[in-house]
């Protein structure tokens, strides 16, 4: 018999790897496979490139269809410059609290499925439930679609994937999907008392976002009230800006990240059309007077499809059997889900845990969450045996 883990001492484990999105999460798969393979379960890696990263999928219960994925990354966010109260990558429980990076966002929904791993074979499924374990979600979901691939090719058809993503175990049928862009002006240096004689790729840039605002507040302004997102519209926004030399350049170069939050039905790419046309056809003309090797480029460093509510889907309606709640809701940020159920997979979100305190210092999970998982796991194994 394989070592047991209560679901508090299995969100212990898993918080303690420090799987920050820049490091290897490794140490924490090779963890999770040995502990399934002490119960007899094999699991299968899914690298990347290097090999410096993987997704994890196993089955437990017999081979068939009908199944039900429950999927989560391995991925967190930075703790550097945030005011933590206590170390990140040890759970300490205050006040009905568990508090540690990762222990809502989203390692404690895996880690109390993993922890139900005995009594899902002492009950004996009648139907597997799969296991979906990924890395950097936190960074555009750019590890899942690999793993997503071959749980579709090499898997029989499961019923349901639950992403265990917080929502105080409420149901979640839709979220936005997200565009992410780096888009680098170059323009042409000179002394900035010389204006005409070059091209500051800085302006050009503040001129583009300024462009890509206008888009979103058109998006706002023809929104409608009975969205159940919020906001209600496709999102544009700029994070990030750099450029420049000194004071009295005129700066040659200029780069922004920038994203488009869009919802489900939108397509991100007819505002990233309008916004290459303005650059074609309104604003490279004029900076090539002056410098005709001037260039504006927009590279789409990742992307995540929405995801898109199901009518009478079946992730839904086994999330409804078992928590008894009639209602499902939206959320604004992207997460794996839009990825399975591009690959034709019934989907929904349902995991314990706040989004408010993601990626907050001294992040937390309450253990009246905890529980309300653990029964939740409960009920859906009984749901699977005969």
């Amino acid at each position: 018999m394989g070592t047991t883990y209560s679901a508090r001492e299995m969100i212990e484990k898993l918080v303690s790897f420090d799987t920050v999105s820049r490091n290897s999460n490794l140490n924490l798969i090779d963890f999770v496979s040995d502990y399934l393979e002490g119960h007899g379960i094999t699991a299968t890696r899914v690298f990347n490139e290097d090999k410096s990263k993987a997704n994890l999928y196993a089955t437990v219960g017999p081979v068939k269809e009908g199944g039900v994925v429950l999927s989560g990354h391995t991925d967190v966010v930075p703790v550097e410059g945030q005011p933590w109260d206590t170390d990140p990558f040890t759970v300490v429980e205050k006040d009905g609290r568990l508090y540690g990076r990762g222990t809502s966002d989203m390692k404690s929904f895996s880690a109390i499925a993993l922890s139900k791993v005995p009594e899902m074979l002492e009950k004996g499924l009648s139907v597997p439930i799969h296991f979906a374990l990924s890395y950097d979600e936190e960074i555009g979901c750019v590890g899942a679609p690999d793993m997503i691939d071959e749980i579709a090719a090499n898997l029989p058809a499961p019923r349901a994937v639950i992403v265990g993503e917080p929502t105080m175990m409420d149901i979640v049928s839709a979220h936005k999907g997200i565009l992410t862009l780096k888009t680098t002006v170059t323009g042409r240096e000179a002394h900035s008392s010389l204006v005409e004689d070059g091209v500051s790729a800085v302006m050009v840039g503040a001129d583009l976002i300024h462009f890509i605002s206008g888009m979103m507040a058109e998006n706002k302004a023809r929104s409608s009230a009975d969205s159940p997102f919020s906001p209600p519209y496709s999102t544009l926004t700029c994070g990030v800006v750099h450029g420049g030399t000194a004071g009295n350049i005129i700066a040659r170069e200029c780069s922004f990240l920038w994203d488009i939050r869009y919802i489900p039905e939108d397509d991100p790419m007819n505002s990233v059309n309008r916004f290459n046309a303005y650059c074609e056809t309104e604003v490279l003309p004029e900076l090539r007077k002056i410098a005709p090797e001037s260039s504006i480029v927009t590279e789409i460093s990742s992307t995540v499809p929405a995801l898109r509510p199901e009518d009478n889907g079946e992730a839904e309606m086994l999330c409804r059997a078992i928590t008894g709640k009639n209602t499902a809701n939206a959320v604004s940020y992207a997460a794996e889900a839009g990825q399975f159920q591009q690959a034709g997979f019934s989907t929904v979100i349902c995991g314990p845990g706040s989004i408010g305190v993601a990626h907050q210092p001294n992040e937390y999970i309450d253990i009246s969450q905890v529980k309300a998982a653990e029964d939740f796991i409960s009920k859906l194994i009984d749901r699977l045996v005969i």
